[in-house]
């Protein structure tokens, strides 16, 4: 026992500990992903008011940016999920929802720096 707490206790306050930072990352995430549409209709907004030819892509840009963050911390939940006492099926099902997000990731982060370079 180490401080009076036994290892199955132990345990319990470390899988409790890991599924409340589970629920902040998939907060913030789903957060990020209401601020970015706020911005996003903000932009297409102030687009349309000035008459900008680039409505459509500035528009897209600041959505797909609030995405790509956004995905980065979905995946992030997920493998905090599996990050105690995971079984097979439990590693098999974050492998591929990895697999899916990381390449949604890729294509949307091409896709920004393909319309603006200076996204890295």
């Amino acid at each position: 026992m180490v401080i009076g707490l036994s290892i199955a206790e132990a345990e319990d306050l470390v899988m409790h500990a890991v599924h409340w930072l589970k629920l902040m990352v998939e907060v913030t995430g789903a957060l990020i992903i209401g601020i970015g549409l706020l911005a996003t209709l903000t932009t297409w907004i102030q687009s349309v008011r000035i008459s900008s030819k680039d409505v459509f892509i500035e528009t897209r840009l600041t959505l797909a940016r609030y995405f790509a963050l956004a995905l980065e911390l979905q995946l992030g939940a997920d493998i905090l999920s599996t990050a105690v006492s995971p079984s097979w099926d439990q590693i098999g099902k974050l492998a591929a929802i990895a697999v899916i997000r990381t390449a949604l990731n890729y294509f949307l982060l091409r896709e920004l720096h393909e319309d603006d370079p200076k996204v890295v």
